[in-house]
């Protein structure tokens, strides 16, 4: 068997995580060449060492140093963006599992698809803030391949495989309905740091526990699925669904609906992206329909959690819009979780970023990263 030579970027978070479980225990299917995060170097180091990687890279050159001295025997360090860039485009890769928190993804993302790589997406933000830029490159480099790894987007394509285009009018998209699922609109407002970082289901990132609690993790989720299967041109939706069993559903022209069912486990929708079309066994527990007993389904309330107010008005308008809602989001986040806005205020900022926005369709990297400068400062200057 030949082996698939994996770039895993973004290898310290919690889906860097569980991939180097998926690889490690697949090494007679894959090569990972290189490893790369921001920083948690010793993280790092021991994911090389782990994963036996030749490379390891910081995108911050200020920890290169660090780096360098504790990577093991035989792992050359190495730092910065361009050099990341250079790696995933070069021979010595694959498939890029991009799992980089935030925007710093969308540069790498473009590189490999450019370069006629396979691309494991788990950075929502890449397709979000730049996913009109994204399609145009793949369509350019048909060469190119990328595949989901969020698990509900991983749920979405799976439920597609074998449909044809016109037969899909609707992806649904679920949620757990977070920590504030049952609270009311006064508590949410005031909800504390603890509160909104306790969730139900999942074991996350903090920013991405917090995006949960406000469901503004849904709203980029539905920005996603608008770039990620724009191709079928079908509606959007979503079912809040507390058990976490189902990760979507897509509901066909006469009705049906085809549900993709599974524990709450990412190293399921991982091994699927990074053996597609095959399907591997995992050291996992498998789903139990009958001891779960029961699976219910909600729609959100839109005005206990306006995020999905902020989503579908960026769904409609593209262009940099979706930039903008996201940037707005992170400074929010960052404002609140430094103590200096309460809970509620996170819509506030958003909807006052995307209200004032002067929306234009995504012409380049430049212009994107001029809209998220624009969003964060105007984020920052919001009065509360």
């Amino acid at each position: 068997m030949t082996k698939n030579n994996v770039a895993l970027l973004g290898a310290t978070g919690s889906i860097g995580r569980s991939a180097t479980v998926v690889l490690s225990c697949y090494k007679e299917r894959f090569n990972v060449p290189l490893v790369a995060a921001r920083s948690s170097i010793k993280e790092l180091a021991a994911c090389a060492k782990e994963l036996n990687s030749a490379m390891a890279l910081t995108t911050d050159k200020a920890f290169y140093s660090e780096l360098s001295a504790a990577l093991p025997q035989g792992t050359a360090a190495l730092s910065g963006m361009e050099k990341l860039i250079e790696v995933v485009s070069s021979d010595q890769v694959d498939t890029v599992l991009c799992a980089i928190i935030g925007t710093a993804g969308i540069r790498p993302v473009l590189a490999a698809i450019e370069a006629g790589k396979t691309i494991a997406l788990a950075s929502k933000e890449v397709m979000v803030s730049a996913g009109e830029l994204v399609n145009a490159a793949l369509k350019a480099n048909p060469q190119a391949r990328l595949i989901p790894v969020d698990s509900e987007h991983s749920g979405v394509f799976q439920s597609l495989a074998g449909r044809a285009k016109n037969e899909v009018e609707t992806i649904i998209l679920t949620a757990s309905g977070g920590p504030f699922r049952t609270w009311s609109a006064e508590r949410i407002a005031s909800a504390t740091l603890a509160e909104a970082l306790n969730h139900p289901t999942w074991s996350m990132g903090k920013k991405i526990t917090i995006d949960s609690a406000s469901m503004m993790n849904k709203a980029l989720e539905l920005v996603e699925a608008r770039y990620l299967f724009e191709e079928y041109n079908a509606k959007l939706d979503v079912l809040v669904h507390p058990q976490s069993a189902v990760h979507a559903l897509i509901e066909l022209t006469d009705g049906s609906l085809i549900a993709q069912c599974a524990i709450t486990d990412m190293k399921l929708p991982i091994a699927y992206a990074l053996t597609y079309p095959e399907r591997v066994t995992l050291p996992a527990a498998k789903l139990s329909l009958a001891e779960m007993g029961k699976l219910e389904f909600f729609a959100p309330d839109r005005k206990r959690f306006p995020a999905f107010d902020f989503a579908y008005a960026a769904v409609e308008s593209g262009g940099t819009l979706p930039c903008a809602m996201n940037a707005a989001n992170e400074v929010a986040v960052e404002r609140f979780c430094a103590g200096e806005i309460t809970f509620g205020s996170i819509y506030r900022i958003i909807d006052k970023v995307m209200s004032d926005w002067h929306n234009e369709p995504q012409k380049s990297l430049e212009q994107l990263d001029a809209a998220d400068a624009e969003a964060r400062s105007k984020a920052r200057e919001v009065k509360l």
